[in-house]
């Protein structure tokens, strides 16, 4: 299945089909220098198939986690391009998760003022969210994605293969980002969650999930209005992220925690016993205080408020403005 996506004034296909990877020479343009972005809990033999398929593949490999995603590997994949001699014609393919994704992106934007971006997600969280949409970003003085910028990709593979060698807690977390969408945007999709065993179904969440992002995106490439609703549990999710150094909590379990209080009781009802079948956190132990503060970091903030997204009523949403004090009250509800 491809996916055509047009956000502003870019166009790209999103490719969805198991064995992709393995015949990525006949989708991506790789008879040039790529400069592979993977980290260290990729499997090697994903990373190989891409490799083998490039006429002069370029392998940068970060460590795991968000703590990676910082402006020291930033450096070092620009000063890798430099040192092998990059020029404006070659290109940069991430293979791993979003931390990969958005790190590499971020690199391709940056290199010569833009070069190719192919994305290669191989996680379910980046394989039904952030592969697409242009987010490039890494983050600085511990404020999740401070730095970055709106870069496309030029095409996405999307291969469910790869998620047989996933954690099945990884895939939990990723299922965090799909039932965000279903929760504002689709009631059908959201029943999918209630009434079926979403981990045998787990194509039919991808593309779900995408048909909503590329919708959205293409109405709101730059997230001025419609787009900031796929921030849904991510303002109290970031504050809890951003306290986390030891990967003790993944991105998708905050923000599973972060669209509970964001929820009205109703919903709240229906939500915990997925949550309990997709084994995700409801609440954490953390400094309440630290947490508040780094939510005050929120891109979303403008006069020391902040645009929250909130539901009532399952495929619904309204955003508003809170203010620190209101924030608070609603992250001690999850926060013990």
């Amino acid at each position: 299945m491809i996916l055509h996506i047009s956000p502003g004034n870019n166009n790209y296909d999103i490719l969805i089909e198991r064995g992709c990877l393995k015949k990525a020479s006949s989708s991506l343009h790789l008879q040039r220098k790529v400069l592979i972005v993977t980290d260290s809990g990729v499997p090697a033999h994903y990373v190989k198939m891409l490799a083998d398929a490039c006429k002069q593949p370029v392998i940068c490999t970060i460590g795991q986690g968000e703590v990676n995603k910082n402006l020291q590997n930033y450096q070092y994949l620009l000063s890798t391009m430099l040192a092998c001699r990059f020029t404006r014609k070659d290109c940069v393919a991430a293979v791993g998760g979003g931390v990969c994704g958005d790190l590499a992106g971020f690199a391709a934007a940056g290199y010569m003022r833009g070069i190719d971006f192919y994305n290669i997600p191989t996680t379910l969280l980046s394989q039904v969210d952030s592969s697409i949409g242009g987010k490039t970003a890494v983050n600085l003085d511990g404020i999740k994605n401070a730095v970055g910028a709106f870069y496309h990709p030029r095409k996405v593979l999307i291969d469910a293969d790869v998620l047989k060698t996933l954690p099945q807690r990884h895939l939990s977390a990723g299922l965090a980002e799909a039932l965000k969408m279903a929760i504002t945007f689709d009631e059908d999709f959201f029943r999918l969650f209630e009434e079926n065993q979403v981990f045998s179904d787990l194509e039919s969440v991808i593309r779900r999930s995408l048909l909503i992002k590329k919708e959205v995106v293409e109405q709101d490439e730059t997230e001025q209005g419609l787009r900031r609703v796929l921030n849904f549990g991510h303002t109290i999710g970031h504050g809890i992220e951003s306290q986390v150094s030891d990967g003790s909590l993944y991105h998708g379990e905050c923000v599973a925690i972060g669209m509970l209080p964001m929820c009205s009781p109703q919903i709240m009802k229906r939500l915990l016993p997925i949550y309990d079948k997709l084994n995700l956190p409801s609440s954490c132990r953390m400094d309440l205080d630290a947490v508040c503060s780094s939510m005050l970091h929120d891109k979303k903030s403008e006069d020391g408020k902040i645009t929250i997204v909130e539901t009532d009523r399952i495929g619904s949403y309204r955003m508003r403005t809170a203010d620190p004090a209101e924030l608070r009250e609603k992250a001690a509800m999850v926060i013990r």
